[in-house]
């Protein structure tokens, strides 16, 4: 399956045979979880959430600070 990821700016692409989770995306990536939220048909899904066909994601840049 075909894993499309829409990250600042860029387009990654990952190929997985099995299925796989967000999180296993994103370390794959090298991106980690903790700054990005998972976003699917406009609907933040959950990093524990199991990708099991083709699928576009967007993360998005979650910002923090004091």
């Amino acid at each position: 399956m075909r894993i499309q990821v829409e990250h600042e700016g860029d387009s990654l692409t990952l190929e997985s045979d099995l299925p796989i989770s967000i999180s296993e995306v994103l370390e794959r990536m090298s991106i980690p979880a903790s700054t990005v939220l998972a976003v699917h048909d406009d609907v933040i899904v959950p990093h524990t959430s199991i990708i099991k066909s083709d699928i576009n994601l967007e993360l998005i840049v979650v910002s923090s600070g004091g």
